[in-house]
């Protein structure tokens, strides 16, 4: 078989392919290839990644789709989570008791056979969701700051996005766009980030659909070995910014819509430096580059059809068109995606969210931690430091959160500083966080923290930089 080599590699440059069976392909070049490569190619763009304005907000094809359907279901998805927490656990159960051949191996057996930990937070998520729904418990539990947050504003948002997310998501993967995006930005994604150029997709995902989407193009793309264990991780904590829209709903929360742009331009700028810095310190840069076993490495970086970028780039993607799913095999693809986000996902997310919630809320754990950061505030000369200080952790829990407590601060420039910064910490145990920790990328708990904490040193002095010249 074949052996991929990156880019710093010896392996003289070839003119030919090969597939995934190691057998040089000269026939990649063709028309059926091409096409087979551009329209899936291009629904997937226009579902993900071109924005445009639509009822006075800027949003993507798949924002627009999951809004449709939150509107016709108003009211409904907190029962529908409810239905599918409960089916996960039931079916977890059964599996795991009957062990019945169609759950003995593939996703299914991954979906279903869970460790003890994963399953109790998956029962944890469906009582704790039917004590929310019922109004039935202790306040701290069932209260519009937790579990009604919760199952009533995020997880409506999450099933309407992660069903077309996962029923999209195909058709960006899986015919040769990434590989033709990963291609042409090669060079500069290793120089600037040490990362694929492939995870170009990952952060423009991210940027104009949703930082759920772009985890999931992470966690998918590992799982495939085209990243690696340091990659992965770093793609998923530095690329997975939250979408235009949401960065509109806080800026606007935060009553500075006036100052879109020059909030969204300094999301941008502490992002990316961020991006650089955060991969080359502990704890991503002790991460191994070794693949992920099952599946070994299948990303091949080198030129191997030597005329330019672009042929190259265009040579790749229509040799991955060649061995592309057909109608069936991307429906089934569509479908394990969502079961697996379903059934998987949903219900963690929702049990460490709640938890996370209750921290925050009802105890004064974060105002605690907090103490340390006002000298930090004080000597970037932010107004009402104290009031700000619990704002820059809190964020940690839900990334709503801090837009909340910093609503009533009278400083413009004190509420633009954490409204900024609440984006660029980008791990949030409600969302990210819990599809992180949930997915095979090699990141645990204490790790997440310590890169939260990280990318707020990083990022907060940049903020306010760039706040301060803005209220000048």
């Amino acid at each position: 078989m074949s052996t991929p080599y990156s880019e710093g590699d010896t392996e003289p440059e070839r003119k030919t392919c090969t597939d995934k069976d190691g057998v040089t392909d000269h026939r990649a070049f063709s028309l059926r290839n091409f096409f087979v490569f551009l329209f899936p190619s291009l629904i997937g763009i226009g579902m993900f990644l071109i924005p445009f304005t639509f009822d006075d907000s800027i949003n993507v094809g798949m924002g627009v789709l999951a809004y449709g359907l939150m509107t016709l279901l108003e009211g409904y998805l907190p029962v529908v989570a409810v239905v599918v927490f409960w089916t996960s656990v039931l079916i977890t159960f059964y599996v795991q008791i009957t062990k019945p051949k169609w759950a003995n191996e593939g996703t299914m057996y991954e979906i279903f056979h869970t460790g003890t930990v994963w399953l109790t937070l998956r029962v944890a998520g469906a009582v704790l969701a039917t004590m929310t729904l019922l109004q039935t418990g202790p306040l701290f539990i069932i209260s519009a700051d937790t579990g009604g947050l919760m199952l009533g504003d995020l997880i409506p948002v999450l099933l309407a996005f992660f069903l077309f997310a996962a029923l999209f998501l195909p058709f960006l993967v899986d015919y040769g766009f990434m590989e033709f995006i990963g291609s042409l930005v090669r060079k500069p994604f290793r120089r600037i980030f040490n990362l694929p150029g492939r995870s170009a997709i990952d952060a423009t995902a991210s940027w104009f659909g949703s930082g759920t989407v772009g985890v999931l193009i992470t966690m998918q793309q590992y799982e495939n070995g085209y990243y690696n264990r340091r990659e992965a991780a770093a793609i998923a904590t530095n690329f997975s910014i939250v979408s235009i829209a949401f960065s509109l709903v806080i800026i606007n929360f935060v009553g500075l819509n006036h100052m879109f742009l020059q909030y969204y331009g300094t999301v941008v700028v502490s992002g990316l430096i961020a991006a650089v810095v955060v991969p080359r310190i502990l704890p991503l840069s002790r991460k191994p580059d070794t693949y992920y076993e099952p599946v070994g490495r299948r990303l091949i970086e080198e030129n191997i059809y030597r005329t330019n970028i672009l042929g190259d780039s265009l040579f790749k993607a229509m040799n991955r068109a060649k061995i592309a799913p057909g109608p069936y095999k991307l429906l089934q693809n569509s479908m394990t995606n969502v079961a697996d986000i379903f059934f998987s996902l949903l219900p963690l997310v929702f049990a460490i969210g709640v938890m996370a919630l209750i921290l925050a809320e009802f105890t004064p754990l974060f105002t605690w931690l907090s103490y340390p950061m006002i000298p930090l505030l004080q000597l970037l000369q932010i107004p009402e430091a104290h009031a700000a200080a619990p704002a820059t952790l809190i964020g940690f829990a839900d990334m709503f959160l801090p837009a909340v407590l910093v609503a009533g601060i009278e400083s413009e420039l004190t509420r633009f500083v954490i409204a900024a910064l609440s984006v660029s910490q980008l791990i949030y145990m409600s969302e990210v966080g819990a599809l992180i920790l949930k997915s095979k990328i090699p990141l645990n708990l204490w790790e997440l923290i310590l890169i939260f904490l990280l990318r707020t040193v990083i990022t907060l002095p940049i903020i306010t930089l760039m706040a301060h010249l803005f209220f000048f």
